[in-house]
C-alpha cells in the first residue's frame, strides 16, 4: 500500500472512529437514545463495535506505512 493512501485511510478511520465513540459515550453519559426506534442497549453496542472497528482499521492502516 503506498504510504499517502494508507496515511490518508488512517487518519479517515481514526477520526471517524473517535468521533463516534464520543459521541456514542455523551449520548449515553446524557440519558439520551443512541438512535432512534431501537433498543438503547442495541443501538450503543452497535456504535461502539463500529467504533472500534474503525480505529483498528485505523491502526492497522498506519501499521502498513
Amino acid at each position: 500500500m503506498e504510504s499517502g493512501s494508507a496515511i490518508f485511510a488512517g487518519v479517515v478511520f481514526a477520526l471517524f472512529g473517535g468521533g463516534l465513540l464520543l459521541w456514542t459515550t455523551v449520548r449515553l453519559r446524557q440519558g439520551l437514545p443512541v438512535a432512534h426506534g431501537v433498543r438503547p442497549v442495541m443501538s450503543a453496542t452497535l456504535a461502539s463495535v463500529a467504533a472500534v472497528a474503525a480505529l483498528l482499521l485505523g491502526a492497522w492502516c498506519f501499521a502498513q506505512i
